[in-house]
């Protein structure tokens, strides 16, 4: 997963058409490194379909700010610059969970697209 380090470059990563998902973490929050150990295998899983970079929320916080990144980790989709759905809960984020919101971000996306 790449790490983003600028504005700049979200700006970019989410202009793209192939959705990307964006996972908000920071270094000390317990439950985003609960995710660490099958996240790759998760990004393995939806590559074709999807794109992943993480964001330290305590890297860019006028870009969490502007997105309202309170929990974390958060994981929002886009698309074409825009914010599609986003899985935000103060609850710990299983797999299976995760699967299930990558899977809703890409009907949401493709729905989006036959809908242009």
């Amino acid at each position: 997963m790449e790490k983003l380090s600028s504005e700049a470059q979200f700006n970019e990563v989410i202009a793209s058409s192939k959705p990307t998902i964006g996972v908000f973490k920071a270094v000390w929050c317990k439950d985003c490194h609960f995710i660490d150990p099958f996240m790759p295998e998760v990004e393995a899983k939806y590559a074709d379909q999807l794109t992943f970079v993480h964001i330290d929320r305590d890297e860019l916080p006028d870009l969490c700010e502007r997105y309202n990144i309170l929990g974390i980790p958060s994981f929002i989709a886009y698309s074409n610059g825009q914010e599609l759905i986003r899985f935000v809960s103060k609850l710990r984020k299983s797999r299976e969970e995760i699967e299930e919101f990558l899977d809703r971000a890409i009907a949401v996306a493709e729905t989006m697209k036959k809908s242009e």
